[in-house]
């Protein structure tokens, strides 16, 4: 059994629920360990969730810059090797230029910045730095969805013609309506979370789905948001009709104020010899349609999956797993790539699907701003 890769952890602390999940994939496939962290921005909070959670203090830092100071003070084979971003999207790029610049591996939550041209120069700082970058698309490590991808890369649907991707939400619903609670949630601050709400923090993830899934890009968008209230300056809700070539369409709906949504992503993929669709909220099924024959119905651990979904598999067939699992797929490819191991490229996102994900994130600011235009998307 290979060392345990030293972990660092920047966020997430308290009852943060991305904080858990990161913390608890790491731990899964008995990958890594937590060696260091800023978990809070004061220190004694800071100090008090690491006792909470048994990670020594004496790697316990003050601040992000303070982190990097005293881990570079150490011998290579005992500092940090890898840092997983988990703060609020305005700390993605400055956090994780400053860990490539420095020579750490870097897991980042999305967003992975707050702009485009933020995503362009962290790009150059990843070709430089030549390390490793996962950017945490999480439901990419589901193994439905990996036996989705690989199905359509060997052709099960022919010549693709419609995508219908959506993640619809409502926790918004208890905030949006209060002017003072508005006005005082980061994820509706520009500041803090950037130029949207809705297409940055979920509707980004629809269009990665698409692309991960069909092995298409997006070329062209036309956006149309709601805002819900005059003195919001965040999207809540969106409809996104897109074009991945002259006859390859879709659309990608994403919204925040879904009233009783939980976390609703699906995805439907409609091609010539026939479709597949997928619901995170039942994510062992995964259905494949036709005109002529009866639905078929694919579950993970069955050896008819691909070797990419068995290797995300970690339970016998007829065992539920989630959210926990999908995400720790997704570390145990970083832990691969880290070691010089061989692995699939469809095991995590990386940098290119950040920048991709920043330029759908403009295009729907700028379609929506012009009056619902199309805008074109960069190669």
């Amino acid at each position: 059994m290979p060392k345990k890769i030293r972990l660092g952890i920047l966020g997430g602390g308290g009852d943060s629920l991305i904080g858990v999940l990161h913390r608890v994939a790491s731990q899964i496939n008995d990958n890594y360990e937590i060696t260091g962290a800023v978990f809070n921005p004061d220190f004694e909070a800071n100090k008090a969730f690491a006792e909470e959670i048994d990670v020594p203090l004496n790697r316990i830092y003050k601040d992000f810059d303070t982190l990097i100071e005293e881990e570079l003070k150490l011998p290579e084979d005992q500092r940090i090797q890898v840092c997983s971003v988990l703060t609020p999207n305005f700390l993605h790029y400055p956090m994780a230029k400053k860990l490539l610049d420095n020579g750490f591996h870097v897991i980042c939550e999305k967003p992975m910045t707050t702009s485009l041209e933020e995503a362009k120069d962290l790009q150059k700082s990843h070709e430089k730095a030549g390390t490793v970058f996962a950017l945490t698309h999480t439901y990419t490590g589901y193994p439905m969805v990996r036996q989705m991808r690989e199905m359509i890369k060997a052709g099960a649907l022919g010549k693709i013609h419609k995508v219908d991707a959506v993640y619809y939400q409502g926790w918004i619903n208890t905030i949006i309506h209060d002017k003072e609670k508005r006005s005082s949630v980061w994820r509706l601050d520009p500041t803090k979370a950037g130029i949207s709400s809705c297409m940055a923090d979920i509707g980004v993830h629809a269009f990665n789905m698409v692309e991960y899934t069909t092995g298409l890009k997006v070329n062209k968008l036309l956006c149309d948001f709601n805002y819900l209230y005059e003195d919001n300056k965040m999207d809540v809700d969106g409809t996104v009709l897109i074009r991945m070539g002259d006859h390859v369409k879709g659309v990608i709906r994403g919204s925040q104020v879904a009233t009783g949504e939980e976390n609703g992503l699906a995805i439907a993929i409609y091609g010539e010899k026939g479709a597949f669709r997928w619901e995170q909220e039942r994510p062992n099924f995964l259905y494949k349609l036709s005109d002529t024959e009866p639905t078929q119905v694919y579950k993970p651990g069955h050896a008819y999956n691909s070797e990419l979904s068995l290797d995300g598999t970690k339970l016998p067939a007829g065992h539920p797993e989630g959210i926990f699992d999908s995400m720790a797929n997704i570390y145990k490819g970083v832990a691969k790539a880290i070691r010089g191991q061989a692995y699939n490229d469809g095991e995590f996102p990386t940098m290119t699907d950040g920048v991709r994900g920043m330029n759908f994130i403009e295009a729907t600011v700028d379609s929506n701003k012009n009056g619902n235009v199309w805008v074109s998307l960069e190669d």
